[in-house]
């Protein structure tokens, strides 16, 4: 007699059945494989043959009748038990070494919830004869009856499907697993560290994107460098140095000389020799990412499949979808639309912040995931000099973090990197290339000539005026938003862009695509212009900055040649006198002293053109050292994460007052406008969240602090229903009476009538 064995979901609303959901697990799993060929694990093959077991046993405990029930709709008792816990004694039948079976046990247990959490669960929910807890075990349930309501002839049926038998062992609860474990992690000093942490983000991996309906993971392939070998141009030295090197490198060449193409040549580089390895290029500010993400993607031509942003909010979203084990898509409107978020987290390329990555080594919720990602990957960071002390120790320690644990290579690119800062960077990469420009190509960028001028730059409007109507396509850049927003609104132009940022993500985009028209003719703008955006300009105007800033300003004039050649030498004119303002913005009076120290000299010399091979002595000039302050910063924070890293830093283990930490550098609050009350209702209500957000807007935490108390800035909150399932969801926010306009951005000094948004 054949017995009909009953199927098994893993999900509702569509119904995917738990044989589905595993197959496509695989699927990832295979596509995985041929992703990460360069992981830090002795045994790759026992690793891989391991995260196979993982995936096939992980939801197993979703054989229980109650919650199968739950899945159907039909009134049961659950509990809201862990469905993983149920998983975990099943690996106890497996023929496996002991290391083998509690590393399975481990990422099953932990692939939803951290093991805090699991541990709470659990004395609070069952009765346990080991006498773990000492408090009333009235109305717990009673484990081995919950065991009893798994469905045996499935699983049996199931695993043979995958050519795998059980033995008879009896099940043993896995309290005493999970009670130890958070008492004595696997931090950096145990031997099973990098397994237990990469097998724990792969498991994560194969679960999340195939439940999100990816099931292919994209690599880089020969054609996506075809840009990079077009016979129209020929390499610089230091493009072709890149191209010939393998292992990490500091780069160092003139801004538009083409370091972008020369990091691409060295990813080929690493890829041909070492395989295949996810690739981070790294950015110093939120602003320029759009920017180099349209850059790279048009130039490889991935159609997104290739390029993607490596987006904080939107990994926070996918995040909170996947912590709950009932998760299920309810149309096909959301799961288009979360098929297209995630895709996002999983191109062989990403542009991001450095925050991006630092999250991981943080321990923030999900980590184990996006160190997975970075393992055996290729680091690129794109002006590497531009971080202030605090976040430059973090990144040290990053680098070293992926250097040592995960196999990771890396590209530090830069124009202007000190050489007391160069030291801390070759300290943490270890064995590097030093790859620069060559002398020929540094004489050929005479591109720019220094005009020192005395007083404010808005006490020459006229100035500026006439250098429009000379037809001449003109740079201003000022130190704060306010200045920008006043300079731009006294300056007439055929077409111009305000870029700043106190812009929101969406007016943000619109006007770094506007930037690529040859019709705009003036661009005023703070330091959001400073690094990425490809753009040329005749003169640029200046307040007074630190002379690393000031190189990347000028790296925005006379940046591309015509016909192999730059024009005359454009005027790159610095105010000499600061705002009040300023001193805020550039605390360090001693480095704006000697960066007009450096300029004066420069301009006194050959009429003020820039001879760029000269550079790096001005820089060494105004920055020969850490100063007492800004060293006392660095130690600091680098001496304390990297113990944490190094002792805390542990899989399933997550602290809430680590993400504290985390948030506490971002001297930022996101505020909503009121005018974009209602567009904003709108979005949550289509559960478009992403897109809600990108209409905040930044300000500082003082500036937050100041309006608050002033009744400027009020907290409201939306209710709206997910669409994935029959809840309603609260999201509360603050918004802003300040005036906010797509052109200007918000205007902190104008109120904005107080209004009650109401949305029909």
């Amino acid at each position: 007699m054949t017995t009909i064995i009953q199927e098994v979901l893993a999900k509702s609303k569509p119904p995917v059945s738990l044989k589905q959901h595993i197959d496509e697990c695989l699927r990832v799993y295979e596509s995985l494989r041929k992703a990460f060929g360069r992981l830090p694990i002795n045994d790759e093959n026992r690793f891989w043959r391991l995260l196979r077991l993982g995936i096939i046993f992980h939801d197993l405990g979703k054989s229980h009748s109650e919650f199968q029930k739950m899945l159907l709709g039909k009134s049961g008792y659950w509990y809201h038990q862990r469905h993983e816990l149920f998983s975990v004694p099943l690996i106890n039948q497996l023929d496996l070494p002991e290391d083998d079976k509690l590393l399975l046990k481990l990422i099953i247990a932990g692939h939803h919830k951290d093991f805090n959490f699991l541990f709470d669960f659990i004395q609070h929910s069952y009765k346990n004869g080991e006498d773990m807890f000492s408090f009333s075990e009235d109305g717990k349930l009673v484990w081995e009856e919950e065991m009893e309501k798994l469905n045996a002839s499935f699983i049996k049926s199931f695993l043979n499907d995958y050519g795998i038998l059980l033995d008879s062992r009896i099940l043993v609860p896995p309290f005493v697993g999970i009670k130890e474990y958070p008492r004595k992690p696997v931090n950096t000093a145990n031997i099973h560290f990098q397994e237990l942490l990469l097998a724990a983000g792969a498991l994560k991996q194969c679960d999340h994107s195939a439940s999100a309906g990816i099931f292919k993971v994209n690599i880089l392939e020969e054609k996506h460098f075809n840009f990079l070998y077009d016979t129209k141009w020929a390499p610089y030295f230091h493009q072709k140095r890149a191209s010939e090197t393998i292992g990490n490198i500091i780069l160092t060449a003139p801004t538009g000389s083409g370091k972008t193409e020369a990091s691409m040549m060295w990813l080929h580089k690493q890829l041909r020799e070492n395989g295949q390895g996810r690739t981070f290029y790294i950015l110093p500010f939120t602003a320029s990412i759009n920017a180099m993400f349209e850059r790279l993607d048009e130039k490889m031509q991935g159609n997104n499949e290739i390029v993607g942003v490596l987006h904080g909010k939107l990994s926070e979203y996918i995040e909170s979808l996947f912590e709950k084990e009932e998760y299920s898509i309810k149309n096909e409107i959301l799961k288009r639309e979360l098929k297209e978020s995630y895709r996002a987290l999983v191109p062989p390329l990403k542009v991001a912040t450095p925050f991006q990555l630092l999250k991981s080594i943080f321990g923030l919720k999900g980590f184990e995931k996006g160190i997975f990602e970075m393992s055996g990957g290729y680091f690129i960071f794109d002006e590497i000099h531009a971080y202030d002390p605090e976040v430059t120790a973090q990144i040290k320690v990053l680098i070293e973090f992926a250097t040592r644990f995960l196999n990771v290579n890396v590209c530090l690119m830069t124009a202007t990197l000190p050489t007391f800062l160069k030291k801390e960077f070759a300290g943490a990469i270890g064995t590097f290339t030093e790859i620069r420009a060559d002398s020929e190509l540094y004489q050929s960028f005479i591109r720019h000539r220094i005009k020192v001028t005395e007083g404010l730059l808005s006490d020459h409007i006229a100035d500026i005026q006439r250098r429009l109507g000379t037809g001449n396509k003109v740079l201003v850049v000022c130190n704060t938003v306010k200045q920008a927003q006043t300079v731009y609104n006294s300056l007439k132009a055929y077409r111009k862009v305000l870029l700043h940022g106190a812009f929101n993500g969406v007016d943000r985009n619109t006007k770094e695509k506007e930037l690529k028209s040859e019709e705009v003719k003036l661009l005023v703008g703070t330091q959001a212009i400073e690094v990425s955006l490809d753009i040329d300009y005749d003169v640029i105007f200046t307040e007074l900055a630190p002379l690393d800033a000031l190189l990347q300003r000028f790296g925005r004039v006379n940046r591309h040649r015509v016909n192999g050649q730059y024009r005359s030498p454009c005027d790159c004119i610095v105010f000499s006198e600061r705002n009040e303002v300023d001193k805020f913005i550039y605390k360090n009076e001693e480095v704006i002293n000697r960066t007009l120290d450096a300029l004066c000299e420069i301009q006194s010399q050959n009429s003020g053109v820039v001879a760029e091979i000269d550079l790096q002595q001005y820089i060494d000039q105004v920055y020969p050292d850490w100063s007492v302050k800004d060293k006392e910063d660095f130690n600091r924070v680098y001496t304390h994460l990297t113990a944490d890293v190094l002792e805390n830093l542990a899989p399933f283990i997550y602290d809430s007052h680590r993400e504290e930490e985390f948030e506490k550098q971002f001297d930022g609050v996101k505020v909503l406008p009121a005018k974009l009350t209602n567009e904003y209702q709108e979005l949550l209500e289509a559960n478009k969240f992403i897109n809600a957000e990108s209409l905040k807007v930044s300000i500082t935490k003082q500036r937050f602090a100041s309006l608050i108390t002033k009744e400027g800035i009020r907290r409201d909150i939306s209710a709206f229903q997910l669409l994935r399932k029959d809840e309603i969801k609260e999201q509360s926010y603050y918004i802003i009476d300040r005036k906010y306009d797509s052109e200007l951005g918000l205007q902190i000094e104008i109120e904005e009538p107080a209004q009650i948004f109401n949305h029909l």
